[in-house]
């Protein structure tokens, strides 16, 4: 495979970095030789137990009890880790780092908080005396609709320091979505606000949490945060349930007891309720945070994130490492695109994680960050999302910070983690993630499971890994299997097309459930996408392929232009496509609207989309209770009806 151009190479921060730390503590400790990354990742897959147990004892896991074996079996799924012991997420990542402020809290107003480490754990603990008034015990749910707010972490810390189980959701959620997530779990407990501001406008959802405490028979507490408005006579007041400052106490719990539930994007059906375990999490989080993404006492962390995405509980982890946690609240582009970018300058921040979709925009509007911002502090960039294009890792060089780590990963809320991506030791190349995250065995399988170098293939994990579902919330198990291990027997789908190359790095070109498949051959919709990005008239697309009776193959590409002169756009996207991939490549038809079909957390409903093109009445295609913009599938319904008559669709 052709090598790609080097853009950026590990320097002084390597030295000094958490994973060289780490890389020979291990030599030291377990007598080995690695001399680099590689190395140490093929231990980390090949030793799995050794390494895992490891992570446990580097970080010094607070803990009680002992374990009889470290995994009880290979075989996915049905894996438990370290039985017999016990821990707390929650008591580790308040007392493992020492940090003397906790977060740091934005939002688009302007307005600005700091969290001392002493307020946040009295608040916490203030919470949690509440929870256990209120008869919330070990394995109860607790919800919110919170935004990315000191409040929301506090609550969650409250939660699962009890032994309690917390899911959020962002309060950007239309009701039905809510209630689709909450009803499946019977949360005891919710936390909500009646207000928040997104783009400069405020939004009332009063209306949303009468709807959604009215479909949840199981709650006993509804607790408001911020204007104190009534919700029935089960409603708290954030300021009454948090105002007697008491220090928390920590409810250690087995190792693969339940931690927190998130949810699947719900594309085409509910959303499957996934849950993680303390232990599972704390060491998948304290790896990654700290040897993937260098954090330690004396950083600052930032992730662009709402609380129903799994970024979220990320971000809210890095203070398990000693960072502080910088939370925003708010639209990324208000008052402009340069918003996000006045932070991180003002706040000292080392690592700004970000979507791919936001680098995107950023080209599109011409913004140049470089020049207009020093950004000394800024060590390091994140994307993730969706694939990063080739144009988006030159724009970060050349418009941002030339000297700057870019780590473009690639995970899932399946996991709640990245499984490819960062590595402050290895060289950064043009649209490459750097490396296989270690504990991660990552392979490329072809249709019948052979494994695949430099070449396209489906992403699956070979091996276990502690933050993997311990369940689907109410499941038997059919589910889970059904999910993730039905296409290859006792291995881990994922859903990605990757590249592996024979250095460790990977490709990732979309969803392989979304793939187009033209005269045999399979194309990655993030190839086409990545033209895309180069032509600064397209603001948004989305490509779908349908089957034609007799075997032929229809490939519509949706584009959101303006309409002046959109035949030349057309003819440009034609000739980029035909010039950069090939003329496989190029699509039936270009069409031009509205917008683009999205989840809540901005990914684009390709696969619904096409159910739509091939007869599925729009209420069955597309879940719209975890869409971002419903109204979408009215304008792809008039389209889908026209092209069905016109060219035949099955």
């Amino acid at each position: 495979m052709e090598e790609r151009p080097v853009l950026w190479e590990p320097g002084e921060l390597c030295g000094k970095s958490n994973i060289e730390k780490y890389r020979t503590w291990v030599n030291e400790t377990r007598l080995k030789d690695f001399n680099n990354y590689e190395e140490l990742w093929r231990w980390s897959v090949d030793e799995l137990e050794e390494f895992w147990e490891s992570i446990l004892s580097y970080f010094r896991v607070i803990t009680e009890g002992t374990y009889r074996n470290v995994l009880n079996t290979r075989k996915m799924p049905g894996n438990r880790w370290f039985e017999g012991l016990k821990l707390n997420y929650g008591e580790n990542s308040l007392l493992l780092g020492s940090q003397e402020i906790m977060a740091v809290s934005r939002n688009e107003k302007g307005e600005r908080r700091e969290i001392s480490r002493g307020n946040f754990l009295n608040t916490v603990g203030s919470i949690q005396s509440f929870l256990s008034d209120i008869g919330v015990v070990k394995g109860d749910r607790v919800a919110s609709m919170l935004p990315n707010i000191p409040e929301a972490m506090e609550a969650m810390f409250a939660t699962v320091s009890s032994g309690a189980v917390w899911s959020s959701s962002s309060p950007d959620f239309g009701s039905e979505a809510v209630i689709e997530r909450f009803r499946q779990i019977d949360p005891k407990v919710l936390f909500v606000v009646e207000e928040y501001s997104y783009g400069g406008k405020t939004f009332r959802k009063d209306e949303t949490i009468d709807r959604v405490v009215g479909n949840l028979p199981s709650l006993k507490a509804i607790v408001v945060v911020g204007r104190d408005g009534k919700h029935g006579k089960k409603t708290f007041s954030w300021e009454n349930v948090s105002k007697d400052l008491k220090t928390p106490h920590f409810e250690r719990v087995e190792f693969n007891d339940p931690l927190w539930i998130l949810y699947s994007s719900g594309t085409t059906g509910p959303p499957k309720p996934i849950v993680q375990s303390h232990g599972g999490i704390l060491l998948e989080h304290l790896k990654l945070l700290s040897l993937h993404y260098n954090m330690m006492r004396g950083k600052r962390f930032f992730w662009y994130t709402t609380t129903g995405w799994m970024m979220w509980n990320v971000l809210v982890s890095s203070i398990t490492t000693g960072a502080t946690a910088v939370l925003y609240d708010g639209s990324p582009g208000y008052p402009d695109l340069y918003g996000l970018w006045s932070m991180v300058e003002e706040e000292g921040i080392n690592f700004f994680g970000t979507s791919a979709a936001y680098i995107s925009s950023l080209i599109k509007e011409g913004i140049k960050v470089k020049g207009r911002y020093s950004l000394e502090k800024l060590e390091a960039i994140g994307s993730t999302g969706s694939p990063l294009s080739p144009e988006g890792f030159r724009y970060v060089y050349e418009n941002v910070k030339k000297d700057v780590w870019l780590a473009s990963i690639s995970g899932g809320t399946d996991l709640c983690t990245a499984f490819l991506g960062g590595c402050i030791c290895e060289p950064v190349r043009e649209g490459e993630l750097q490396c296989r995250n270690l504990g991660a065995d990552i392979r490329s399988y072809d249709e019948e499971g052979n494994e695949l170098i430099n070449s396209v293939g489906e992403l699956v994990i070979v091996k276990p890994m502690p933050s993997m579902p311990i369940y689907l919330w109410k499941d038997d198990g059919k589910k889970l299997l059904e999910t993730y291990f039905s296409k290859y027997p006792g291995v881990w789908r994922h859903g990605d097309w990757i590249i592996l190359t024979e250095r460790g790095s990977a490709i990732i070109l979309g969803r392989s459930d979304s793939t187009l498949k033209r005269k045999g051959i399979r194309i990655g919709t993030a190839e086409i996408y990545n033209v895309l990005d180069g032509i600064p008239e397209v603001k948004d697309s989305i490509i779908i392929g349908v089957e034609l009776p007799g075997g032929d193959y229809y490939m519509p590409l949706f584009v959101v232009a303006d309409e002046k002169d959109f035949q030349s756009l057309r003819e440009k996207i034609s000739r980029k496509i035909r010039e950069e991939l090939s003329a496989r490549h190029v699509p039936d038809d270009i069409i031009r609207v509205s917008q683009v079909p999205k989840t809540i957390n901005g990914k684009k409903m390709e696969v619904p989309l096409k159910k739509l093109f091939m007869g599925s009445p729009p209420e069955k295609a597309f879940n719209k209770g975890s869409m971002a913009n419903p109204e979408a599938v009215d304008e792809f319904m008039e389209i889908a009806t026209r092209l069905r008559k016109e060219r035949g669709l099955t």
